[in-house]
């Protein structure tokens, strides 16, 4: 056993560099001042300006962010669980090979998408339709962030589905439940746990992100991610971008915990296949319908 743990070691060391020594450098800079003096000004600061305001819209477009991610993912999740095995890997296939090119160059394809002379803008006037302003808008920046997070919606989603126990839906088409019974008692309440874990997956890096809104939204949308930024790059306010940061982590902390703590309940209440008791009930509930 000794010698299987020597091979962490360099994760250990990793971990140390990269992950442990970053964040003791963000404390320590959010709870001292310029001189090196312990002070909690930078917070009250926050809290006093408009970074409040920043916070909340930068929930807000993450939100609609996630919930679009949601909406289209799950039909896709389920078009892939219910697909042939021979259709699925290729289904699987066409979801992860767009996360294989780089972050940024994806989010510049839509810049010539969107743009005033961009592919969607060509495509209306040839319909003798108006081009439309829709580059630097929170309409862009939400696009954005819908077509490089959306993977992270549909396999969670996909992989709870793919896990199901087929048996139970033939339990409820047993007892008389039609399509949209059998999908709303049985299919949705066992896939909370892949929801839960894309809806995290989403969500968290949506209220961080600034390369999208930097790209997409240009000066025009500012979430709370560009502001930590700037405080760094630009301001060289390392002070007040690091109690900004910390109350970042604090906010995405709580949001993990709180999906995790979905994802738990969801998992301890799903029936299986050697849960008898638990698959009498859900078919009891099914035939209820």
């Amino acid at each position: 056993m000794k010698r299987y743990r020597s091979l962490s070691t360099p994760y250990l060391l990793w971990a140390l560099v990269f992950v442990l020594v970053p964040l003791g450098m963000i404390f320590y800079y959010g709870l001292t001042s310029a001189e090196g003096q312990l002070t909690l000004d930078n917070f009250e600061k926050f809290f006093a300006g408009h970074a409040t305001e920043t916070l909340l819209k930068s929930v807000r477009i993450a939100f609609l962010s996630t919930l679009v991610c949601f909406l289209l993912g799950y039909p896709m999740a389920y078009f892939m669980a219910k697909s042939s095995p021979r259709l699925r890997p290729l289904l699987l296939m066409l979801v992860v090979i767009p996360m294989w090119m780089n972050f940024l160059l994806r989010t510049y394809a839509w810049i010539t998408i969107l743009s005033r002379k961009g592919i969607l803008n060509t495509f209306l006037t040839s319909l003798g339709l108006q081009p439309m302003d829709l580059l630097y808008t929170e309409t862009a920046v939400i696009l954005g962030m819908v077509y490089n997070f959306l993977p992270f919606m549909i396999l969670p989603i996909f992989t709870s589905l793919e896990k199901m126990d087929h048996s139970l839906w033939e339990a409820a088409a047993d007892l008389g439940a039609n399509k949209t019974q059998t999908f709303l008692n049985v299919t949705l309440p066992l896939s909370l746990p892949g929801i839960a874990s894309g809806i995290s997956m989403v969500f968290i890096p949506a209220i961080a992100t600034f390369e999208i809104t930097s790209l997409l939204g240009g000066n025009k949308i500012n979430l709370i991610g560009n502001v930590i930024q700037q405080q760094f790059t630009v301001t060289g306010n390392w002070q007040y971008g690091s109690a900004m940061a910390m109350i970042l982590m604090v906010f995405l902390i709580v949001s993990l915990l709180f999906g995790r703590e979905k994802e738990t309940h969801a998992q301890g209440s799903m029936p299986t296949a050697q849960d008898p008791a638990a698959e009498v009930e859900m078919e009891e509930e099914v035939a209820d319908v």
